[in-house]
């Protein structure tokens, strides 16, 4: 299949590294709302769990909005409608962004001027325009989501302009949506379980591992973030390996600045097969965006590893091998595991005609070139 235009220019960005938002610490979340003096004219988009305990004590009168209010787990056409109606344009002048990756992206579509159908907007059929100021917070130390100009969403699957019946996951991409500012603050963390710390976490490692391997558009400025994103990151899971999983409270900063750091990285040097194959796992099965990355990671650097061993791979297995204290031919074994998704037969057919057509920016920045057996082949070992 040939490159499509967007990709293509992709390839042709002349760009060392893009760093859109200004970016902020702060110790807690008073200290930021007294920064930027949050007001009525302010909409707060965050989950319940996270206002009661760092939030409702400053009675602030800006407008708090919960995503659960609209539908659970990863942003979709339906719940970015209810999102929509729930808010209208006119009611705010700057948005703040307070939660995960999927918080991350529906504000970043509040800050833009309102499309005439989500389906459109995903499928590239109507103009990105940012309009409102975008602040962005993290709460987990995964998506990168911050300081990246994608929106990633659950849309109606179509093939040649026609409806499928089924869905997929899309990613809307435009430097207009990227956040004005970052405000990093590590307390928000602490109430994160480990379970989905973790697989928030090894998020950003394939984000900074992706952008790694990447064979034509990293370059010396992005690798260094995501070389030093792989470091904080290993050293992590290394202390909590050590020292059991409330390790992790004491390297929150580190975690969530490592997150950062990998988004910066695939702003510019982008990600590739994991992210691209796991969207139509995500899609289909709903499987959080970190376990459906986390379960093609191992497999697929395995293909890397037995395709082309040498160059950029051989560096990262000396670099993780370095980090967490092993043999660089052990390294792709202690990031590997594997779980299964209910997925059927006609999938591992599906997926890859899926993938070729969907997600050719992500296919094309693959580390070996990535054909429709090959991927087939993935599935099939994986699941």
């Amino acid at each position: 299949m040939a490159m499509d235009s967007f990709s293509a220019s992709l390839m042709k960005d002349k760009r060392e590294i893009i760093i859109a938002p200004t970016i902020y610490k702060f110790a807690n979340f008073g200290e930021f709302a007294q920064e930027f003096s949050l007001g009525e004219r302010d909409v707060v988009l965050t989950n319940e769990f996270i206002y009661k305990p760092f939030m409702e004590q400053f009675n602030l009168a800006c407008t708090y909005v919960f995503q659960e209010k609209f539908g659970v787990g990863e942003p979709s056409e339906a719940m970015i409608e209810t999102m929509y109606e729930r808010i209208p344009y006119e009611s705010y002048d700057r948005v703040i962004a307070i939660g995960g990756g999927a918080i991350m992206d529906l504000c970043k579509l509040l800050g833009c001027k309102r499309p005439s159908s989500v389906h459109e907007l995903y499928f590239k059929r109507e103009p990105v325009v940012h309009e409102k100021e975008v602040i962005a917070i993290p709460t987990t130390c995964g998506t990168g989501s911050e300081v990246t100009n994608i929106s990633v969403a659950i849309v109606k699957d179509e093939k040649n302009g026609v409806l499928t019946g089924g869905e997929t996951k899309l990613g809307l991409v435009s430097d207009d949506i990227i956040p004005n500012k970052v405000c990093l603050i590590p307390d928000l963390l602490k109430t994160l379980p480990m379970k989905p710390f973790a697989a928030s976490a090894i998020d950003a490692l394939i984000h900074a591992t992706e952008s790694y391997l990447s064979p034509a558009r990293k370059t010396m400025t992005s690798e260094m973030y995501s070389v030093k994103a792989m470091e904080l990151i290993l050293e992590g899971f290394r202390r909590i390996g050590e020292n059991g999983p409330d390790a992790r409270l004491d390297y929150l900063e580190e975690f969530v600045t490592a997150s950062l750091y990998a988004g910066i990285a695939f702003l510019k040097a982008g990600c590739a097969t994991v992210h691209g194959m796991s969207f139509p796992l995500g899609g289909t099965y709903h499987v959080p965006h970190g376990e459906s990355n986390y379960a093609l990671f191992g497999k697929i650097l395995e293909i890397y590893d037995e395709i082309k061993p040498d160059g950029e791979l051989a560096k990262f297995k000396a670099l993780v091998g370095r980090i967490l204290g092993c043999e660089p031919s052990q390294a792709l074994a202690k990031l590997a595991e594997l779980e299964e998704y209910g997925f059927k037969e006609s999938d591992i057919v599906d997926f890859p005609v899926s993938v070729m057509e969907n997600q050719q920016r992500l296919i094309t920045n693959s580390y070996v070139p990535m054909t429709k057996d090959l991927m087939e082949r993935i599935y099939r070992e994986c699941f």
